[in-house]
């Protein structure tokens, strides 16, 4: 491991770049929405068939997700999320050239769920190494980054397909984002081992609500604990959750006569939807500071409880456009922490040693929501020909969510810390400030 040689700014320059890695590959998920028409009349495909390649990025950027984290682990973050950027980029690259909807799965598809999903991993898991005192927030930055990174290349992207074709949208793209991605992931590090530990001294003064292992646990010894599977399931069920909502969206505002509705002189689900990626990107960071102030489960019934709420309010009036909008606003600030809240609490419980790896397979319930989500939402709706169900599971969801984490995640790992956590030494770095002197 090459040692890093630790300023008071080079954690920050981490999470910079971190940001911008994030960014880079943010892309080829939320602007999928600007191809699919040019797409359908190029290839001659049906939608259905053309949405086989979303499904197969979002899947295979979950699902690599432990192979990923543990290359990452083994050969260090710059090797292994500049060869991730490399691939979001030339998916692009390739895709560009195919004129088969095969190929657009083999494109578009494999290589950018590959290399997204490398990126996504990796950074978190970077981010937790660095920031052991402010690991909520850390890892609700770059997990915002990932959603905001599309605000900023929406429009450009749009208009070069206009001017030129999607075929020269993506070339030109797919070698400015992999490019940009490749750069920022050459410039980063793992910290020295000697601040690392001056770093976790520091946090456990910082902190005292977040507790944090003395030991660092390898994926395997994880799997074998009780407390890895109680927060996969939890995150599971907030995933799928989150998901019947996002992927039903249009179509539960259009069975309410919401849909065309105008709200503030705008029609009210375009402006739901600008509304809901905005708080949904807001809330990683704000939440993840929130628990580290607070500790990770009492912000989970915090974030989680809001979230139940702000549904039931959507369900009791529903007939009105405008506070539809606002608290469609409400209910994804109250989701969309979870990618911020699991990996901290992950690398919290498990150490920062094996974070990457780690995460890597909690990361597998977020594809399990992403499965679970679209068609459990779509079959109940079918079986009682109403929305409300579908909603009052998802209530129930929350809530038990904000229970388990209060009830059953806090007591678990409290004997867990008993046992492998480490008393605040007398000599340990006072403050947050001092953090950054180390």
């Amino acid at each position: 491991m090459t040692k890093t040689n630790t300023t008071p700014a080079t954690r920050w320059i981490q999470l910079a770049l971190g940001l911008i890695c994030m960014a880079a590959i943010s892309s080829p998920q939320y602007v999928w929405a600007l191809f699919t028409k040019p797409m359908t009349s190029t290839l001659h495909v049906g939608l259905p068939a053309l949405q086989v390649t979303f499904s197969l990025l979002v899947l295979l950027q979950t699902f690599v997700g432990p192979f990923q984290g543990w290359l990452i682990g083994k050969f260090g973050p710059r090797l292994l999320l500049s060869a991730g950027a490399l691939f979001s980029g030339l998916s692009w690259v390739l895709a560009s050239h195919v004129t088969t909807v095969m190929g657009l799965y083999l494109t578009y598809g494999l290589f950018g769920g590959i290399g997204t999903g490398m990126i996504y991993v990796g950074v978190v898991g970077h981010m937790v190494q660095w920031f052991p005192d402010r690991r909520g927030f850390a890892t609700g930055m770059v997990a915002a980054g990932y959603g905001f990174g599309a605000v900023l290349t929406t429009f450009p992207i749009s208009a070069a397909i206009k001017a030129a074709g999607y075929q020269h949208a993506l070339l030109e793209w797919g070698i400015i984002l992999g490019a940009v991605g490749i750069l920022a992931a050459l410039g980063l590090k793992r910290p020295d081992p000697a601040w690392e530990t001056k770093a976790v001294q520091a946090a456990s003064t910082a902190h005292p609500a977040v507790k944090e292992s003395t030991k660092s646990f390898t994926s395997g010894q994880m799997l074998r604990n009780p407390i890895f599977w109680l927060m996969f399931v939890m995150m599971t069920m907030m995933s799928t959750s989150g998901l019947m909502v996002i992927s039903q969206f249009g179509a539960f505002s259009r069975e309410w006569g919401l849909a065309d509705a105008l709200v503030f002189g705008l029609p009210a689900l375009p402006l739901a939807l600008s509304i809901d990626r905005i708080t949904n990107g807001l809330t990683r960071p704000v939440f993840g500071w929130v628990s580290d102030q607070i500790g990770r489960e009492n912000t989970m019934l915090l974030a989680f409880g809001v979230e139940g709420l702000a549904i039931i309010a959507w369900l009791l009036t529903r007939n009105d456009a405008t506070v539809f909008v606002l608290l469609s606003g409400v209910v994804f600030f109250g989701w969309g922490e979870i990618f911020s809240l699991f990996p901290s609490t992950l690398a919290d419980t498990f150490g920062p040693d094996h974070a990457t790896a780690n995460y890597g397979f909690l990361y597998l319930s977020f594809g399990v929501g992403g499965i679970l989500g679209g068609p459990l939402a779509a079959l109940l709706h079918k079986a009682t020909g109403s929305w409300v169900p579908v909603f009052e599971l998802i209530i129930a969801m929350n809530f038990a969510t904000a229970l388990l984490a209060v009830f059953v995640l806090k007591p678990l790992r409290r004997r867990w810390f008993a046992a492998n956590g480490k008393p605040t030494p007398a000599a340990a770095i006072v403050g947050r400030t001092a953090l950054d002197s180390v």
